[in-house]
This record gives structure tokens, C-alpha cells and sequence, in this order.
């Protein structure tokens, strides 16, 4: 079981990640939506596509941009479709 936490809280757990460039991609069914919040940043992969991100809000203080996903990747990376990563802090294991 891989799990996601910041701030003390669980933000994902799963045994079906997917790890790709040493970040684990959670399925969106196995994270924690309530403590996430949209965000207007999104950022270009060449080989990956466009990721969008949420900012992780736990007891009121906010990871900005800590998590995000590609939900319309390339086909080279088709595996994390919808799929949630982690970084800022992030503690993955």
C-alpha cells in the first residue's frame, strides 16, 4: 500500500499506483478530494501533455499547486490518465 500524507493528514493510499519518473500516480478514486482545491496552473510535458494541479488544503493551511494530474495525456503516457502525483512537501511511501 502506497500513501500519500502532508500536514499530518492521509491525501491518497492505494496499492494501484502507477510510477513513472519516481513519482507515484494515484487513481483519483483513491484520493482524498475534500482537501483539494482547484488551482489555475497548469504546465506543458512534451512527452506527457498538460498537467493541471490543486492546491492540498489541510486544517486551514494550503500546499499551493502540490498536486496534479494529466487528464487528457499523450499516448506515450496513457497509464496516468486521470491519476493524481504529489511534490511540495508531499510525503510519499
Amino acid at each position: 500500500m502506497t500513501t500519500a500524507r502532508w500536514n499530518g493528514a492521509v491525501i491518497a493510499q492505494s496499492d494501484d499506483t502507477v510510477v513513472v519518473e519516481g513519482n507515484h500516480y494515484f487513481p483519483a478514486d483513491s484520493v482524498d478530494a475534500s482537501l483539494f482545491e482547484d488551482s489555475d496552473t497548469h504546465t506543458h510535458c512534451p512527452w506527457k501533455g498538460d498537467a493541471s494541479y490543486k492546491t492540498i488544503v489541510v486544517d486551514g493551511e494550503r500546499n499551493p499547486n502540490a498536486a496534479w494530474y494529466y487528464a487528457d495525456p499523450k499516448a506515450a503516457a496513457a497509464e496516468i490518465k486521470g491519476r493524481f502525483a504529489f511534490w511540495k512537501g508531499v510525503e510519499v511511501g
